[in-house]
């Protein structure tokens, strides 16, 4: 019998939500409240909380750098990067799932592990292997770093997911005649949709948030949004107005990709976890 919840353990539990929920988006609100104060009172103390409500910051930030080229360099880097990493982690996370050897668990690991590694520690020879191939400063060239990067968080998620469908329903298209692609695309793929939906989602977000690789492989041809907001960081100080209106304008996209797609994401994250 399942215990029942009394309204006031309900009101707590929603109390407590809402505290970390508020706790966890505190920085995002600062950093947007900021950016509609002058440079007066965002470095202001003690601080203040209701800003002038001016747009002077992002008229100089706009003046200062073209915030559209830089966010149609995200786009294409980090959709682009997303879906070529689909396109290999469908076909391997397949493999691994449903013709697995006994060494599975060991390329799985071993790709687990590339995460653990430093980014600085391979900065140098990336940088140098970019530079000869004429990637450097390219829009291809992050995208295939960022591939590269996120390739095994996709094809461990994907393996998952690919894990709780049952091997019957495989087994019962290749009897009815499907070839491997057919059964990829029209069978796995479209009962697989929740797990690829919030794969893709995730790893856009990642992409999106990427800056070690897109600050040191760019200059200004292929500079995203995470180049566009460092770029207001100069020797001469920190301008917290403008910075803020900088990052305000760098997350915003981000933050309604996420609002829009959270149901989808959430449900793919717990795909297979009740049965």
């Amino acid at each position: 019998m399942a215990r029942e919840v009394t309204l006031q353990r309900k009101l707590t539990f929603t109390a407590l939500a809402w505290l970390v929920a508020f706790l966890l988006f505190f920085p995002i609100l600062w950093t947007i409240l900021t950016s509609f104060k002058t440079e007066a009172e965002a470095i202001a103390s003690p601080p203040t909380i209701i800003p002038t409500w001016t747009l002077e910051n992002y008229f100089e930030v706009q003046a200062r750098s073209d915030y559209f080229r830089h966010f149609f360099n995200s786009v294409w880097i980090s959709v682009g990067s997303t879906l070529i990493a689909l396109l290999i982690g469908i076909p391997s996370a397949w493999a691994m799932a449903f013709t697995p050897t006994k060494r599975t668990k060991d390329v799985l690991m071993w790709m687990l592990s590339t995460k653990m590694m430093p980014a600085v520690g391979v900065l140098v020879p990336m940088y140098l292997i970019f530079r000869d191939t004429g990637l450097l400063d390219t829009v291809w060239g992050l995208v295939i770093i960022l591939t590269l990067i996120n390739l095994p968080i996709v094809i461990w998620m994907l393996y998952t997911y690919f894990r709780e469908i049952p091997v019957d329903i495989l087994e019962a298209a290749r009897m009815d005649g499907a070839i491997l692609w057919k059964e990829l695309i029209f069978v796995l793929v479209p009962m697989a949709v929740p797990g690829i939906a919030s794969t893709l989602l995730l790893n856009i977000i990642l992409a999106w948030n990427e800056a070690f690789w897109t600050i040191n492989l760019t200059a200004s041809k292929a500079a995203p949004l995470t180049a566009f907001i460092s770029s207001f960081s100069s020797p001469q100080g920190l301008f917290w107005a403008k910075l803020s209106a900088a990052s305000t304008l760098a997350i915003a996209p981000i933050l309604v990709l996420g609002w829009l797609s959270q149901r989808q994401l959430v449900r793919g994250l717990t795909f297979g976890a009740v049965k």
